[in-house]
């Protein structure tokens, strides 16, 4: 028997590598000789570099860089042998860096992220995998560009402050110190929605409140977005707002676009690609995926449907673990998952359920060997 594990992370509670250790220790207690291959998954977002580190070796970086609010973090990267670097913007532009009541998403900036960059060239990289996700900023990525080099002027010729509000004041741009590495360097924004720059579906209205803009910020910096997309399109002769997925993470999608001319692609299909998933299939007899909440939502670029669609390719029948079922999660029975289970024996609350995970995940993973072990029986 062969089982593939390929999990993405129960957030604020265990990595996807854990997630997948806590599954694979309860499948051996039913099947001890079973051949089990763990691969932690990810969707571009928080817990993507140490999933593909997990999964592929390679080395974890780390460095100080600036915060969302300008206080300096550390944050970490990941380097493969093949001078290729991952990168995940939240861990240095996260949301989790700053407290809840600290977050304004007029202010958040994203010059860490373009620091983070900066040591990828500065190391060598000639492929750069950017994963969007889990940011507190709404700056279009005003800020990375800042970091590699480029100058953003206001109409008395000053540099402007940090954030998506500070856009609108925005005169011009100076691109000449560009970091001219980048025009070596294959940039891959690895991300989970299709949303444009601005707009009704655009980063401000539909990101921008769960980082803490209120109605009349939101209206604020889409407006400022707006005028930023405006600029841009003039001194590059193209207009890249309206191109799917420039609306991830604050916008920073945008400024991938533009200036580092980065390809988009689903997240999990990067991670799945580079981690050999479709390689891995070959000959399972089941794949088991999850991550902390399944909903009709993750029909939407998330991590379970993604391993899915890929497992059903390869003639793998798929079971899905979650901290949570929510509404209409049987949509996801028509995406290739054959069944999914909630890890919670009964009634618990949020810091338990977080807090126990990796018991319940090895007690739910027993139960689905001993149903699996019946139903080999039973043919």
């Amino acid at each position: 028997m062969k089982i593939v594990i390929a999990p993405d992370s129960f957030k604020e509670s265990l990595g996807a590598a854990a997630v997948a250790e806590a599954i694979a220790r309860g499948w051996r207690q039913v099947f001890p000789l079973a051949e089990i291959v763990l691969l932690p998954m990810a969707d571009g977002g928080e817990g993507t570099v140490d999933a593909l580190l997990a999964a592929v070796g390679g080395e974890r970086r780390e460095c100080q860089v600036r915060g969302p609010l300008g206080t300096p973090v550390q944050a970490h990267w990941g380097w493969l042998d093949n001078a290729t670097a991952i990168i995940e913007m939240a861990a240095a532009s996260g949301l989790h860096w700053v407290a809840p009541a600290q977050r304004d998403a007029t202010r958040a900036g994203t010059y860490g992220t373009g620091e983070l960059i900066r040591e990828a060239l500065d190391a060598g990289a000639t492929r750069i995998i950017l994963g969007l996700g889990g940011s507190a900023t709404n700056d279009g990525g005003a800020g990375l560009l800042q970091a590699l080099g480029v100058r953003l002027l206001d109409r008395q010729g000053a540099e402007l402050a940090p954030g998506g509000a500070a856009l609108a004041e925005l005169e011009r741009l100076d691109i000449s110190g560009l970091d001219p590495r980048l025009q070596q360097v294959r940039v891959e924004v690895a991300a989970d929605v299709d949303n444009p720059l601005c707009g009704p579906r655009g980063a401000s209205r539909v990101f921008g409140p769960q980082k803490g803009a209120n109605p009349t910020q939101v209206e604020q910096l889409d407006s400022a977005l707006a005028h930023y997309a405006q600029c841009v399109a003039a001194i590059l002769g193209e207009d890249h707002r309206d191109f799917p997925g420039v609306g991830a993470a604050g916008g920073v999608g945008f400024a991938c676009k533009a200036f580092l001319h980065a390809s988009f692609r689903p997240g999990i299909e990067l991670v799945a690609e580079l981690s050999g998933l479709a390689q891995a299939l070959q000959g399972a007899d089941l794949l088991i995926t999850g991550e902390g909440r399944l909903d009709a939502q993750s029909l939407h670029g998330k991590t379970p449907v993604g391993v899915a669609r890929i497992a059903q390719a390869a003639g793998v029948p798929v079971i899905a673990l979650a901290g949570s079922l929510g509404v209409d999660y049987q949509a996801l029975y028509g995406a290739g998952i054959a069944a999914a289970f909630s890890l919670t024996p009964g009634p618990v609350s949020l810091e338990q359920a977080c807090a126990s995970a990796a018991v319940e995940l090895q007690a739910r993973s027993v139960d689905l060997a001993r149903l699996w072990r019946l139903a080999q029986a039973a043919r």
